[in-house]
Order: C-alpha cells, then structure tokens, then sequence
C-alpha cells in the first residue's frame, strides 16, 4: 500500500512539473508574440459600364435541309457515283440501281408507241374519206394514249432507280455497296445542308415580348470553344409550349466554314437592342456560398501604413460577361475589391496590395467561359 501512494506522488509531481513549464512557455510567449503575417492581394475598384441586356439559353444546331437519302423502288446497286463526306449540287447522281429489265420493257413500249401512231394517223386519213368509223378511229387512239402512258410508267421507274441529290449539301458516310440488293426505304447516304444552318433554342414565357426577327444572336459549342459564332433570330413560334410556358426560338447561321453541324448543342446568347448601367467587378472577387455571395472590401489602415484592411460583405450579382460580373446591391461605384487571394482572407485583416502579377481580365476571354 505504501508502495501504491509512493506512485501516485512521483505521478502528480511530474504532472506538475509539466504544468510549469507549459505555463513559463505561454507566458514567454504573451511576453514576444509572433509578428502578425501580412498577405498579398491584388485588388480592384468597383466602376459602372453600360451592358446590353441578354438572353440565355442552351440550343440544337439543326440543318437548314436534311434527309437520309432512300430507294423509292427496291434494285440491286449498279453504280455509285459518290464519295463519303463529299460536296453535292441539287440534282448530283448518287447512286444508280439495275435497270436491265426496265431498258428492255422500255424499247418493247417504245415499239408499241410507234405502232399505235402510226395506226392512229392512218385512221385519221381514212376517217376524212368516210372509209372508217368513228369509233374505230377513237380505239386507235385510245390505244396510242394507252401504249404512251405505258412507255412513261416504266420511263418513271428507270428514273427512280437513278438516285439524285434532292438539294446542294454534304454527304455522310456511304452506307451501301456496288451489288447490293436494297429495299424499299434502305438507307444510302445522309445529305444535310449546312449553309445556312440554324439553330433551335427556348425562352421563357416573360421574354416573349422583347423577342423579335433580326436580334442579333451569338453561340458558343463545345467543339469550338474558341469560336463565336454570329447569327440572327429568323424565326419565333406564335404558341407557348402548353407543358413549359416557353417559346420556340430559330436562330440562323451564315456558317460559311460549315464547323456547326446539325445535332451540335450550343449556348446561345441573344443580344437585345438597349443597354443598361451596371456595376462591374471581376469574377473571381466572388466567394460562393450558400447564404449569399460576398466578396472582401479593402480600405486604408488606419495605423499609418501604405496596407489595407479587409472587411467581408454580402452583395447581390447580375448578369456575368466574360472575366465579370454585375453587382445589384451591396457595393457602390468607386469601392475597392478583392479580386485575388480571397479565401486566405478573414474579416479585420491587414493585407498588402500588389497588382502587378494579376492576370488580365476580359468581357470576351479566350477561350470563353463555360
């Protein structure tokens, strides 16, 4: 037992010499406190420019014509006459389909024409001496309208077999074979017509009255983030989606270079005609966050020194362009924002202003923002 209270003195007794001298190292330091470190920022001065109000919305590039071409009349393929991806004007042979059999009805009808011609105009003159009667000579010539449409049914068919381009476009990819044998409707090649193009995109119901032809409309893909491409609304349905409360909307493309291409989805921004006031700071002066956006405020330091300190503050955005944003409420024309080294800052902060290794900001960056 003696041996146990032995132990629990020598315990509490290097306890509490550990407590000294935690308690000696914290008063050393209250004694020399560590210099308060001062961070770099880079900063920004609130200002006012006029924007033209805008219109957003994701869209589908959709070709001005577009079909995949298909036999009207089943046939075994004797020719093509296309490349994959190729240029083709209105009324360009694509591809040709066996017209033996039809070729050889045909000369066959041709004859049966010439006959019946030949009988009709021979009736004819005998009907003007009175040698036949009228209707002998009606027969003849019924039998010459029956021989022609004949001729020209099967005229049609070897037609149809010789397979056209239905407007000026660029071809897919050849989908069929020389030997073939394709049925009614079979797929040959994809034709789409991609100059002009448009573009198909929805508004909702409370834009509908600042939309109007001619508005000047710009789109962004995926495919070409570095691209802008300009158009103008052709097109606005006159009824709202009954489901969405939103109208249709066709813009169309000169699209010249043919880079969109129907199927494409794009982010379209309509360009209204006026112009507003609006309070402008850079992007990344914004801190997120589920209450609010805020960004911090840089003032003077009241000690003297060339620093600022920083005060956080809640705002309320707009519209973003670019590198920029709007700001509605919260901040005033000539206040000098954060706009570099925000989330190492917290409220009451001394903090040094060094613009010089900022990047440059702009309202059409390059590539855009996503």
């Amino acid at each position: 037992m003696r041996k146990v209270f032995i132990g629990i003195v020598i315990v509490l007794a290097a306890l509490g010499g550990l407590a000294a001298v935690k308690m000696a190292q914290i008063k050393t330091l209250q004694a020399n406190p560590m210099p308060q470190t001062v961070e770099t920022i880079a900063t920004a001065v609130v200002h006012e420019e006029k924007w033209p109000d805008t219109l957003s919305a994701v869209g589908s590039v959709a070709a001005a014509q577009g079909v995949t071409v298909a036999p009207e009349i089943a046939g075994a393929v004797s020719e093509i006459d296309f490349e994959s991806g190729a240029s083709v004007q209105p009324g360009g042979l694509l591809l040709r389909l066996d017209t033996t059999s039809e070729e050889a009805q045909l000369r066959a009808a041709e004859a049966q024409v010439e006959w019946a011609r030949v009988s009709a105009e021979r009736l004819r003159k005998l009907r003007e001496d009175k040698t036949v009667s009228q209707s002998e000579l009606d027969q003849a010539e019924a039998t010459l309208k029956q021989a022609t449409a004949n001729a020209d049914n099967i005229r049609t068919v070897i037609q149809k077999k010789t397979i056209r381009a239905p407007f000026g476009g660029r071809l897919g990819i050849r989908l069929v074979n020389l030997g073939e044998q394709l049925s009614v409707g079979a797929s040959i090649v994809s034709l789409q017509s991609l100059s002009p193009i448009y573009v198909d995109f929805s508004l909702p119901q409370q834009n509908f009255a600042q939309l109007k032809t001619s508005l000047k409309v710009h789109a962004v893909c995926d495919a070409y983030p570095t691209n802008v491409f300009e158009g103008e609304i052709a097109a606005i349905n006159p009824d709202l989606d009954s489901v969405t409360r939103s109208v249709r909307v066709r813009a169309k493309f000169e699209n010249r270079d043919e880079l969109l291409r129907a199927g494409m989805f794009a982010r379209v921004t309509v360009i209204l005609s006026e112009e507003n006031p609006v309070l402008v700071i850079p992007a990344t002066a914004l801190l997120r966050a589920p209450y609010g956006d805020s960004v911090f405020v840089a003032t003077p330091d009241q000690n003297g020194s060339t620093n600022l300190v920083v005060q956080s503050t809640l705002i309320r955005t707009g519209r973003a362009r670019g590198d920029f944003v709007g700001v509605e409420s919260g901040l005033k024309a000539g206040d000098r924002v954060v706009k570099d080294g925000v989330f190492k800052l917290r409220n009451g902060m001394v903090v040094h202003e060094n613009n010089g290794l900022s990047p440059d900001l702009s309202k059409n960056p390059n590539p855009p923002n996503s």
